[in-house]
């Protein structure tokens, strides 16, 4: 299986997946904390997180995929949503949120 064909598959069989740098419980970048934080404040407490920083492979293959240059990416029923300002962006006004509803009940 190719890494772009990996990837197609954890967006598509996880409803939440976001790709950052370092894990939920110890982010190595403050753009990934702030990811992270704004899910868990949408009410969201499971959901897929890679670290890109484990596998060179999927770091240069989720910005391919995505055609996004930077991390964190998150992905919401297997659609790219954008990086954590796009994340501060919709969460402050009320989208994410509408987004992620019914999400966990998946």
């Amino acid at each position: 299986m190719s890494i772009q064909d990996s990837i197609r598959e954890t967006v598509t069989h996880n409803p939440v997946v976001l790709f950052m740098k370092g894990s939920p419980t110890f982010p190595q970048c403050g753009f990934s904390a702030r990811a992270v934080q704004i899910i868990k404040a949408c009410g969201i407490t499971k959901f897929a997180a890679i670290d890109v920083l484990q596998d060179p492979e999927i770091r240069q293959g989720i910005k391919e995929f995505s055609s996004w240059p930077t991390i964190p990416q998150l992905y919401i029923k297997g659609e790219f949503i954008g990086g954590s300002d796009i994340m501060t962006e919709l969460y402050q006004n009320g989208e994410l949120q509408k987004m992620l509803e019914g999400v966990a009940a998946e």
